[in-house]
């Protein structure tokens, strides 16, 4: 199992690093068009091998995509992040060429790859390799869900003052501060609905911090966040490695689900070894499905900023 991280920063790095201690891919390849950054990245993680107990071989490459051939999966970490005050959808201009680039080298190397995108904006990058790819659909994924849906957990969690291994929860919609739809209603501990133990002020103020957990974490950090995308990103691609059949909101390309065509947007699937094995479609309320619309608007506007031309 050979797995490919295309940008070596913080997320990529990360991702490579979760990846190597869960120890079921034989290799990751980090690469980066900054001279020997991914070199560096992944001799500094293969001098934690004898300390961690892994056996999964990272290695580094600048800008060499052969390096890449063969790869059962490939993330796309790589464009411009987020800074203070940016919203996701400011760096289409400039991470819609790099997408567009990067997912042509790696099928070239790697006909067969799975991809998962990373890049911002999320959805729009997704749909951009699918219009500009000829991958099938199942192959083409966009990570953001199984973050919001972990940022999602994290807020709950600490609202009820219990551990996030006993809170259920999922976020659909749009990768965005305004797209997010945290679906509170179906939100449990240990199965008991939520609104059991939170007034209905406390569950609207978990869902307004998730929608808001990307760009608080920006003003913080001065940057994205890094290790909650990477261990997201490591979480998708053991699923479909060791063919988990595990569901995850993810960006899917939809035609006709949710009464939604012609656009990527998270919702649940299930991922296994051929990618996105199914999209699974939940019963929605009245309130949830017209804010998964207004979300949908918003990320086929984003989409239309995009030259599918060149």
């Amino acid at each position: 199992m050979k797995v490919t991280i295309v940008g070596a920063g913080a997320v990529g790095a990360s991702c490579a690093e979760y990846i190597a201690i869960k120890n079921f891919a034989s290799e990751v390849v980090l690469i980066d068009i900054k001279e020997d950054f991914a070199e560096g990245k992944a001799m500094d993680l293969m001098q934690t091998a004898s300390l961690m107990g892994f056996d999964t071989k990272i290695t580094g490459a600048t800008n060499d995509y052969s390096k890449t051939a063969n790869s059962d999966i490939a993330v796309i970490t790589s464009g411009i992040p987020r800074k203070p005050g940016m919203t996701r959808e400011e760096l289409i201009g400039i991470n819609a060429d790099i997408v567009k680039s990067v997912s042509s080298s790696l099928i070239e190397h790697s006909p067969n790859v799975t991809l998962i995108v990373v890049s911002n904006p999320m959805d729009t990058m997704t749909y951009l390799v699918h219009k500009t790819t000829n991958l099938p659909k199942s192959k083409i994924i966009g990570m953001g869900g199984a973050l919001d849906s972990a940022r999602f957990k994290y807020r709950m969690s600490e609202a009820l003052d219990c551990p996030a291994s006993d809170v259920e929860g999922m976020v659909i919609g749009g990768h965005s501060d305004t797209g997010m739809v945290p679906l509170t209603r179906l939100a449990t501990r240990n199965s008991v609905p939520v609104s059991a133990f939170l007034s209905e002020d406390r569950i609207s103020q978990v869902a307004e911090d998730t929608k808001v957990g990307g760009a608080t974490l920006t003003k913080m950090l001065g940057t994205s966040a890094w290790y909650a995308p990477g261990a997201a990103v490591s979480s998708l691609v053991q699923a479909i490695a060791n063919d988990q059949k595990k569901m995850f909101p993810c960006s899917a390309l939809l035609e006709g689900e949710y009464g939604l065509n012609d656009l990527c947007i998270g919702v649940p699937v299930i991922l296994g070894k051929n990618g996105i094995e199914k999209i699974v479609e939940i019963e929605l309320d009245e309130a949830e499905k017209a804010k998964l619309k207004e979300s949908s608007e918003g990320v086929s506007k984003t989409n239309g900023l995009l030259d599918l031309s060149k």
